[in-house]
């Protein structure tokens, strides 16, 4: 039995396994387009923020 899945971008149709091998995106284009989403925030898991992970204000910016 070959199981079959939509892709999450597109909605396109795939197979499930070896022969997909962006699955479950169906391209190289779909998976970087899903990337770009959550790399953008538009895509996010809720819950709350743990002020344990957020950068120490008296450090400075830690990305300069």
């Amino acid at each position: 039995m070959v199981t079959k899945v939509k892709c999450p971008t597109c909605q396109t149709e795939i197979e499930w396994g070896p022969q997909s091998p962006f699955r479950p995106f169906c391209s190289k284009r779909c998976q970087l387009i899903d990337l770009g989403e959550w790399a953008d925030e538009q895509k996010r898991i809720p819950g709350e923020i743990n002020p344990d992970l957020l950068p120490d204000p008296e450090q400075g910016d830690p990305w300069q």
